[in-house]
Parts: C-alpha cells; sequence; structure tokens
C-alpha cells in the first residue's frame, strides 16, 4: 500500500497537510528528520503513516502514559494494530505485549523513554524496528519549557541502532532548542521541518485588567453561551484552579480542578470524565491536556498570562484540533506581571526566562493583529491581518491620558518613589487606608484628585504605564513603583501620552456568530442537490447523540468514534448510502464498514 493510499484507507483523508507528505518520504527513505509542527498540525501522521507502510514495528516514545493509551485506542478505532507498553499494564498484559511485538504483528510501540532505555538490550534489540519516533522532543532540551533529564539519556538510541531512521518531533521549539535536539538525539544529516504555525480557525482574544469578580462574571456568561462544548481554564496556582473549579459549580456549572497536588486517582477520574464528554469544564494547572488526543475541545480560557508564548501556543493548541472554529481567551492584568517576573527572577535562568515573558507581555499588551505576533515569534511572518482576532475586530480606541498619567505620576513623586501600586490607587481615590493615614498621603497635594474614576480604570491605566515604559516595578525593592526618564517627560509635561479606553464588559451572553466558516470538503450525491452545503443543526445534535451512544457501548471517548467536524460534515453532506458515508473526508475503511449502516439509518430521518 503506497502511503496515500494508506493515508485514505486508514484515516479517510484525500490529501496531505502541509509537509506531512515530504517528512514521511524522507523518513521512508531511510534519513532521520525533526519535525516542528503546532498541536492540532497533524505531527502524528507523520510517523503513523510510515509505520503502515514499512517494515517492523515503529516505536513511539512519549512522555505521557496518558497521551499513549489515547492514541493506541485512535489508532485501534482506525483498524491498526497498536499497543502501549508502560507501567499501568499487569505482567500479563505486558507479556502478551511483548509477545506480539517479537512476532511482529504490532505496527506501532508506544513506550516511555525511561522504558525504551530499559528495553534497549532487551526487546528493542529482538524486534524488526522501521523507525523511532520521540514525541515532545523539546523535553530533551534545557532550553526547551518542559525539560525532562530521562530525555537526555535517548542519544544512545543512534548508537545502538545506526541503521534506523529517527523522526524527533514537537510542537513548539525555538533555534537553541531545535539545534540541542539535533545535537543531543545524535541525528545524523537530518532535515528540519518546520511546518505553518497559522491556526486560522483559533480565535484570539485578551481581556486587560479584570479584577475576580469580573472574571467570574465574563466565565459564566461564556460558557453558558456554549451549552455542550468542552473547554479548559488554566490557572497560574493550584489554588486558583480549585477556587475557579468550586464558583462555576457553585452556579451550576459542572467543573472540576486538575493540578498535581490532587491524588492520581482523582488527576485519573477527572481526566477520564473530561475525554468522554461526561465533564465539560476542567480548571487546570499547565499540565492539564497534554496527556489527551481530545479533538472536540472547543474553547480555552486563561486565567493567568502564561510564563511564555511556547507555554501560551501550546495550550491553546488545546482547542480545535479538528480543525472546526474554537474561541481562546487570556485574561491578564498587573499582579500577572508582578507574580510572572518574581518566577522567572528566582529561576535558574533569570535572563532566558525574564525575555520570554517580556515577549509574552509583548502580545497581550498589542494593538495590532495578535496572530502575526504569534506568528512573527515563530519566525513566520504573513502580510495580512487575520480577522479572527480582538484587535482585528475591535481596534483599540485611544485618547489623550496625559492628565492621568501625570496625576499617577504625581503621586509616586510625591512619596519618594516608595509605595505600591495598590497606594497609588489609594492615594488618587482619596482612600483613607492604613497605609494612607500611617505615612500622611491623605495630605498630599494629589490626595483625591482621581476619584472620579474607578478603581478599575486606574488599574488599567498604571497597565498600560507599566507597558509604555513611564513607570517600572522594584522587584528587589518590595514592588515599588519607580518613574522611569521617559515617565518624568510626561510628568513634566515634555510628551503627551496616549491611552487606550479600559474595557471591562462581561457580558457573553449571546454568542457571535462566528466569521470563520467550516471548510467541508463537498462531494455530489446524485438525487440530492438540495439538501448539501446547508448544515442542519439539528441533525448535527442527533448525530453527536449517536456518537455518544456508540462511545459509551464501546468504552471510548466520543471524539475517537469522530470529530466534531466529521459530525458537521455529515450534517451538510448529508450521504444516505454507505459508500457516499464514506466519502467523507476523516472516515476511513474501517470506520465505514463499522459504523455507516448505522449512520445513515439516521441521516435519512432528517433528509
Amino acid at each position: 500500500m503506497d502511503i496515500l493510499n494508506a493515508l485514505r484507507h486508514y484515516f479517510g483523508y484525500d490529501s496531505f497537510r502541509q509537509n506531512q507528505e515530504a517528512i514521511i518520504r524522507h523518513v521512508i527513505a531511510g534519513s532521520d528528520a525533526l519535525v516542528l509542527m503546532p498541536t492540532g498540525g497533524g505531527k502524528s501522521i507523520c510517523y503513523q503513516i510510515p509505520a503502515l507502510v514499512m517494515t517492523g514495528t515503529a516505536v513511539v516514545i512519549s512522555p505521557l502514559i496518558s497521551l499513549m493509551q489515547d492514541q493506541v485506542e485512535t489508532l485501534r478505532a482506525n483498524g491498526i494494530e497498536a499497543e502501549a507498553l508502560n507501567s499501568i499494564n499487569d505482567s500479563t498484559t505486558s507479556l502478551l505485549i511483548r509477545r506480539r511485538c517479537l512476532s511482529g504483528s504490532i505496527r506501532l510501540l508506544y513506550i516511555s523513554p525511561e522504558r525504551a532505555l530499559a528495553e534497549i538490550d532487551y526487546l528493542l534489540k529482538h524486534i524488526s524496528i522501521s523507525l523511532f519516533a520521540i514525541d515532545e522532543a523539546h523535553c530533551i532540551s534545557q532550553w526547551g519549557h518542559d525539560f525532562r533529564p530521562e530525555y537526555t539519556q535517548l542519544g544512545i538510541l543512534r548508537e545502538k541502532f545506526p541503521d534506523t531512521p529517527i523522526m524527533a518531533l514537537t510542537a513548539t521549539a525555538d533555534k537553541i532548542t531545535r539545534q540541542d535536539i539535533l545535537t543531543q538525539l545524535k541525528l545524523r544529516n537530518a532535515q528540519e521541518f518546520i511546518s505553518s504555525f497559522d491556526r486560522p480557525n483559533l480565535s484570539l482574544a485578551v481581556k486587560r485588567g479584570y479584577k475576580g469578580t469580573e472574571k467570574t462574571q465574563f466565565i459564566l456568561n461564556f460558557i453558558k453561551a456554549r451549552p455542550l462544548e468542552a473547554g479548559i481554564i488554566y490557572c497560574l496556582s493550584r489554588s486558583t484552579t480549585e477556587k475557579v473549579a468550586a464558583t462555576l459549580r457553585k452556579k451550576g456549572i459542572n467543573a472540576a480542578p486538575y493540578h498535581a497536588g490532587l491524588s492520581t486517582q482523582e488527576r485519573v477520574q477527572t481526566q477520564e470524565a473530561f475525554k468522554n464528554d461526561r465533564l465539560l469544564v476542567v480548571c487546570a494547572t499547565i499540565a492539564f491536556g497534554m496527556g489527551i488526543d481530545k479533538s472536540n475541545v472547543r474553547w480555552i480560557i486563561h486565567y493567568n498570562m502564561p510564563k511564555s508564548i511556547e507555554s501560551f501556543y501550546q495550550e491553546i493548541g488545546r482547542a480545535g484540533r479538528d480543525g472546526a472554529p474554537a474561541d481562546t481567551i487570556l485574561f491578564y492584568s498587573l499582579a500577572d506581571i508582578i507574580q510572572l517576573t518574581r518566577f522567572a527572577r528566582e529561576s535558574g535562568q533569570q535572563d532566558i526566562n525574564m525575555a520570554k515573558l517580556k515577549r509574552m507581555q509583548e502580545y497581550a499588551e498589542a494593538s495590532v493583529c495578535r496572530r502575526r505576533i504569534l506568528l512573527n515569534y515563530f519566525s513566520e511572518q504573513t502580510d495580512h491581518d487575520c480577522d479572527n482576532c480582538d484587535i482585528c475586530e475591535n481596534p483599540p480606541k485611544r485618547f489623550d491620558g496625559t492628565r492621568y498619567v501625570q496625576m499617577a505620576l504625581s503621586a509616586v513623586k510625591r512619596t519618594e518613589e516608595s509605595i505600591r501600586i495598590s497606594t497609588i490607587i489609594e492615594i488618587l481615590k482619596g482612600m483613607r487606608s492604613p497605609a494612607v493615614t500611617r505615612n500622611d498621603y491623605d495630605r498630599l497635594k494629589t490626595f483625591g484628585v482621581g476619584k472620579d474614576l474607578t478603581t478599575n480604570d486606574w488599574q488599567d491605566y498604571l497597565l498600560q504605564m507599566l507597558q509604555m515604559g513611564f513607570i517600572e516595578i522594584a522587584y528587589d525593592d518590595g514592588d515599588k513603583i519607580k518613574i522611569t526618564d521617559i515617565g518624568n517627560e510626561v510628568l513634566y509635561g515634555r510628551k503627551t501620552a496616549m491611552l487606550s479606553m479600559p474595557e471591562h464588559d462581561t457580558q457573553e451572553t449571546e454568542r457571535k456568530k462566528p466569521k470563520l466558516r467550516l471548510q467541508i470538503p463537498t462531494i455530489t450525491i446524485p438525487g440530492l442537490p438540495d439538501t448539501t452545503g446547508t448544515e442542519d443543526k439539528k441533525l448535527f445534535e442527533a448525530l453527536r447523540n449517536l456518537r455518544t451512544s456508540l462511545a459509551s457501548e464501546a468504552n471510548l471517548p466520543p471524539y475517537i468514534i469522530f470529530s466534531d467536524k466529521v459530525l458537521h460534515s455529515l450534517a451538510t453532506i448529508k450521504p444516505t448510502t454507505t459508500e457516499q458515508f464514506g466519502s467523507v473526508s476523516g472516515i476511513g475503511e474501517f470506520k465505514k464498514k463499522k459504523y455507516g449502516e448505522t449512520f445513515v439509518t439516521l441521516i435519512k430521518k432528517y433528509v
């Protein structure tokens, strides 16, 4: 079977995505490769197709047991022989898997880096290996964002298996990290394949300066406008995940926390419930989502700003993996900047982490198309705006805010630059707090001059002043605010300051019509000229219910049966025969035979 036939037969696609075919042919020819492809960009196809057409077993090294299990289930659902050898298997299961490997009946074997190293002179030595695929390869580099010491020993694979091609795959890696991957894995004359990082189906939006109650109200309205849709809320701390989940549950939303402090059983239960659509909202620290290939996550919210664009991009990449439209929201505030800066300064790589945080701030503070900023970070340029981010849809309104900036700077100057953000606001608002009265700040000329503005507005303006370099935070001196040279220029009237209007609209009660339309490949269905091209929403819901029922019977996550995109395609194309059903993109031969009659019977009721 050639690679195009394998793609169609097993996965139901008629063509490869960018770089996939070139990568596959390169590896089949026996060469090493470094594959950089965004989350949801189709990395797994790059080693799964070679595994199907080459002789022997492809060994896939992955750091997460849950991800291995997820991929094995997905492959089996497509009629492909795959197994995972890991610590959750009992001795009998492991023995059976080893025997199947030795007999050559397994096409893909998933294994952890530790287990792979332990099996080099045992199982791996005695089976025919077609290729090694090292997933999450950025974990090998101390320059990467998720360094794992056990990865650093994988260079021994090249020494022990000199003639077996090795493919390293990652979703996010800058130039330094990519070079480190090549060096540590000892890849020989490896070709680098860097795919576009553009995920046009993801909408991008940032909410600046929202307080806790405002965030909560926005999130509640956001989720209520998306019933039956799964999403993840990423938080900076374990306590925040629990607090947000508890708040949502009180409001009638089924949400659960996920973080490393929970027991293994609790984490597994939450992950399984989310995979199987029994739980639609997870409030998590950054670890969640790496272990699953759930394709129908429809939204991602960052409750706090992430520490780097790599982390941010990997996390939003967990939405819309099926190609259907998905929403992403990032909240960020002065408190986030102060906390993340402290983390970066106290880390072992202060300069690198501070630089990464600065780039993340630049994205959050952008006044130009956010997608262009993201793509530029990954050395990819585009000559047009995306029309699917908040800046493109609603350019920020600016005004001459010199007077407000001077008020704030005057308060800082008159206190001899010895106060923090909260005290600046108390002085400007005329609030006699303990810090104000204890230091006689209520006698200052600036006391109460900004009482006409809300606390939220002052928070927003001070954040903008920090962005524009008028003030800086002395992290080594109790987070006190200092005025910069350019800030003095504004304070003494030698320069003006343009500010953006604050936005604290928490209303998200009515979902906006998505500008992005789902691209559904059309097929010609004789006798049904009037039913194709327009999606039947009621049919889509019926198909989703059928998928849930079939998944429950098979003890599988619903997205492994079919992705949301396939269901949207079926509700649009409305095939009425099994052959027509099998022509829909994303439905391979195995699934056509297994599910075709059941789905077609339902579709006929709506045509």
